[in-house]
């Protein structure tokens, strides 16, 4: 089993910045991909983004292209999500997740494709 648990979600305005965190423990080895989805009230949830194992290959959504970042600390079992020019419709609950495999290309995250391992959320708040 696999435990991800998120924190660093908040309220901020917009055009700030906030920096998202999950550290993951138990069987990590298993873990390929990291990623980050959101889910707004009222909406489904959504890709935010995602990365490699080695760090070497990222895939963001449109939506939040050139304004969020996603790294990870394999040494430190930790994948963090920095969000910066924060927009309103920025605000959602913010899920991180994992899974064995990475797919390669859009095509996959783009059309709603999940990960095996959910962490439970954290809130991120966004006011004009």
């Amino acid at each position: 089993q696999v435990q991800l648990v998120e924190s660093g979600g908040g309220s901020e305005q917009a055009g700030g910045s906030l920096r998202l965190s999950c550290a993951a423990s138990g069987r990590t080895f298993s873990i390929n991909a990291m990623g980050w989805y959101r889910q707004a009230p009222g909406k489904e949830r959504s890709f935010v983004a995602v990365i490699s194992r080695g760090g070497g290959s990222t895939y963001y959504a449109d939506s939040v292209k050139g304004r969020f970042t996603i790294s990870r600390d394999n040494a430190k079992n930790t994948v963090y999500l920095q969000m910066n020019s924060l927009k309103p419709e920025d605000t959602a609950v913010y899920y991180c997740a994992g899974d064995p495999t990475y797919y390669s290309g859009a095509s996959y995250y783009d059309a709603g494709g999940g990960m095996g391992y959910w962490g439970k959320g954290t809130l991120v708040t966004v006011s004009s």
